[in-house]
């Protein structure tokens, strides 16, 4: 879910990134993203040696972004 926010707030973030702003590893954190791409809610975009993650544009992706816009508004 913490990950959800963060691309949320910022549209897309890179691995690295997401890892320093949640403070756990990167290991960990891809992990995680690739759970999330895997059950299609992000995806990613590549640049150079750098993964970039952001929303997919999948019915999946589009709940979830609706359901953080509504915590968020709580």
């Amino acid at each position: 879910m913490k990950i959800l926010k963060l691309l949320f707030k910022y549209g897309q973030l890179n691995t690295s990134d997401v890892a320093h702003k949640l403070g756990i590893n990167y290991k960990l954190t891809m992990e995680h993203l690739e759970l999330l791409e895997k059950e299609c809610i992000i995806q990613h975009r590549v640049s150079g040696r750098i993964r970039f993650f952001r929303f997919a544009n999948t019915l999946k992706a589009q709940a979830t972004m609706k359901l953080l816009e509504e915590w968020e508004k709580k």
